[in-house]
């Protein structure tokens, strides 16, 4: 008799619940809802910006190996110390204006659902908050460049669990809530996040769709990057996508988490009239940035290798359609090569070589998109220093 071959998700399945069981094995699991000390960005190879909450992203020239960005470069971002979850007894719940709550263990997550993959790139909301504030000086990580990365995560799709609970006629949003524990200002409160109904549901042409996570990479999801399930918003801020997922709740509008309505937000000012008034920021904007060669790097004169990321915007079938170099100050521009697939909610990285002289200082990018839109040369300033994505300069020292 001949062997019947698994179904495709019975072999995603046993994935997902072998590598849960060797978690359990190596210690990444302990009592519901207990915090550790995180060591500095163990085992990875990042700089980092703050060590607990752990705070850390790569070299820039370690960006450019790979379109899949690996785990040991892929940055951190964490607003609270990382929980450990004892997964015998987790359950993700969904509750709120739906017809039937849920409470899902993980088991019955890979059960009762679909797993799929997709590829999508995370960024946070201050990525190249240092050169923010070169203009103005802003508060929180002063990051360079580096907190961005292209994955493929595996799970089970958001609007499969939602049309499971039941939407009532009033839902608009959706809220996600971390199992961690922030403390700001004397209190204490799970990070958080929410997005349009809209946005949860949405299913692009390509595939791409609002994910449950539990593998980063084809391994199981590290627990800095939201073990044991997070939310992947494509084309939305990091900060959209929760790790260390917890609950689910659906509602009639944007939720009232502190990251929702008093942080991650466009102000100048910072009053509460302002903050109340400003919208949450949800989509990151085209940006790029140049990998290689390194700031204030000496090379000699003649042409030089040049390579780097670019990032389309996060409307759906958005791409880069091309990457634009200038060694004299955008007066004229040289086109690069783009040498990875170019999809919508991902960076592309891109090679060119570049003739550079002695009255070369600096190197200047900007990436264009498929719908012609340009990385624009200055941005108005904010007090939080979000979304910077003005023209990437970087300077160099020219030999003779």
């Amino acid at each position: 008799m001949p062997v019947q071959k698994p179904h495709q998700h019975d072999l995603s399945r046993r994935h997902w619940l072998g590598m849960a069981a060797a978690s359990t094995t190596v210690g990444l699991i302990s009592q519901p809802w207990s915090f550790a000390q995180q060591p500095a960005a163990e085992g990875k190879q990042l700089i980092v910006r703050g060590e607990l909450p752990m705070n850390a992203e790569p070299e820039l020239k370690h960006l450019v190996g790979s379109w899949e960005t690996p785990v040991k470069h892929f940055y951190v971002r964490s607003h609270a110390p990382v929980p450990k979850v004892d997964l015998a007894s987790f359950r993700l719940t969904v509750e709120g204006l739906v017809d039937r709550k849920l409470s899902i263990s993980m088991a019955e997550l890979a059960d009762r659902f679909p797993v799929t993959e997709i590829t999508a790139t995370l960024t946070c909301a201050g990525n190249r908050r240092s050169e923010h504030s070169l203009v103005k000086k802003v508060g929180g990580v002063q990051w360079a460049a580096g907190p961005i990365g292209n994955a493929r995560w595996g799970g089970v799709r958001l609007a499969d669990v939602l049309r499971l609970a039941g939407l009532k006629a009033e839902a608009k949003h959706v809220w996600f809530e971390s199992v961690d524990e922030v403390e700001k200002n004397g209190r204490t409160f799970p990070f958080g996040a929410s997005i349009p109904l809209s946005k949860a549901l949405e299913k692009t042409r390509t595939g791409n769709a609002a994910l449950l996570a539990t593998t980063m990479n084809g391994g199981a999801l590290p627990p800095d990057h939201g073990y044991p399930i997070r939310t992947v918003v494509p084309g939305y801020v990091g900060a959209r996508s929760v790790k260390w997922l917890g609950r689910i709740v659906v509602s009639d509008r944007p939720s009232a988490n502190h990251y929702v309505a008093n942080a991650y937000k466009l102000v100048t000012e910072g009053s509460q009239e302002e903050w109340k008034a400003a919208q949450p920021i949800y989509q990151f904007p085209i940006n790029s940035a140049i990998c290689n060669p390194a700031a204030q790097a000496r090379v000699g004169r003649g042409k030089i290798d040049v390579s780097g990321y670019a990032l389309p915007p996060g409307d759906p079938g958005r791409t880069i359609d091309r990457v634009e170099i200038s060694a004299d100050g955008g007066r004229t521009w040289q086109r690069s090569k783009i040498i990875s697939p170019a999809r919508e909610y991902c960076w592309c990285l891109w090679q060119a070589k570049i003739a550079v002289s002695t009255s070369t200082k600096q190197l200047v990018i900007r990436a264009i998109d498929s719908a012609g839109a340009v990385q624009p040369e200055t941005v108005d300033w904010n007090m939080k220093g979000y979304l910077y994505n003005a023209w990437y300069r970087t300077p160099i020292q020219v030999g003779a």
